[in-house]
């Protein structure tokens, strides 16, 4: 397997694969097999895994254990060399030992260099998705990351919801934030969240997610990768029927975007930042 040079790719966009992988994966399941004969076919230049993709969602237990936390690191170690073997840059997160609970770190994989990117911030506390109990950030910050030009920014799971990251990396020069989630089968807010992330930076917005099968799985995971154009166009998504799907990302658009409203509206200078005094009554 091969990963294309800059020159191979001409002029090109760079193409972006995002996914819906099933639950307890492992690099010995066959859907890891389909994948990466998938990556392999289409010449992704960069692939987008779905949050922690690896082994069980640990998050389900309302309690931290210690040798849940473990397996879970491992099984996320030991697929790494199945990463490194993909013919492209590979987007995702994975657990890490943080002081006294994991971080969910998302990193790039690129010509065999493991980098960190982002520590996860926003953390939910419910039935099936007990983070705050599990994880906590050791990096702080929401900062771009740069591959073969393209200016990439991760908004995790949750984090998507939160507009003022998305702006926070326009600001930066971002062309695309990607969302790796675990998340279940509602759509509405997810789409929701994923358009006017894209409208607020001028980023195409791209999401890859869990897929639970059958009714033994255990906690549903509902899948629908999706991608969004710069402009919170739902470009395509993906479904059990067509699992991953390929965008061609064309920063020209991002360019166009960004230069557009609501992108071209004038930030608060910094003495509007500060709460105004009421009037006196």
């Amino acid at each position: 397997m091969r990963i294309r040079t800059p020159a191979a790719r001409g002029l090109d966009p760079l193409k972006l694969t995002v996914c819906e992988l099933p639950t307890n994966l492992s690099p010995d399941h066959t859907a890891w097999a389909d994948f990466a004969r998938h990556i392999e076919r289409t010449e992704a230049d960069l692939v987008l895994l779905n949050e922690m993709p690896f082994g069980a969602w640990v998050a389900r237990e309302p309690r931290f254990d210690a040798d849940l936390a473990a397996a879970s690191i491992a099984a996320h170690e030991s697929a790494l060399p199945a990463l490194r073997q993909l013919p492209a840059a590979v987007l995702g997160s994975r657990p890490i030992r943080g002081r006294d609970k994991l971080c969910n770190e998302a990193f790039l994989l690129a010509d065999g260099v493991y980098k960190p990117i982002h520590h996860k911030h926003y953390f939910p506390q419910e039935e099936g998705y007990f983070e705050e109990t599990w994880f906590a950030p050791l990096r702080p910050g929401f900062d771009v990351t740069e591959y073969r030009g393209l200016r990439i920014g991760v908004l995790l799971c949750t984090e998507l919801m939160f507009t003022e990251w998305a702006r926070h990396y326009r600001r930066q020069g971002a062309h695309v934030i990607v969302s790796p989630r675990a998340s279940g089968h509602s759509m509405r807010r997810w789409d929701v969240a994923a358009r006017m992330a894209a409208i607020v930076s001028g980023c195409y917005v791209l999401s890859s997610n869990r897929v639970s099968h059958g009714a033994n799985s255990g906690q549903h995971f509902g899948g629908h990768g999706f991608a969004y154009s710069p402009t919170g166009e739902l470009l395509n998504e993906t479904s059990e029927a067509t699992p991953l799907l390929s965008v061609n990302i064309d920063v020209s658009l991002v360019a166009e975007a960004q230069r557009s409203y609501p992108c071209n509206v004038r930030e608060l200078v910094p003495w509007a930042r500060k709460s105004r005094r009421r009037p006196a009554s």
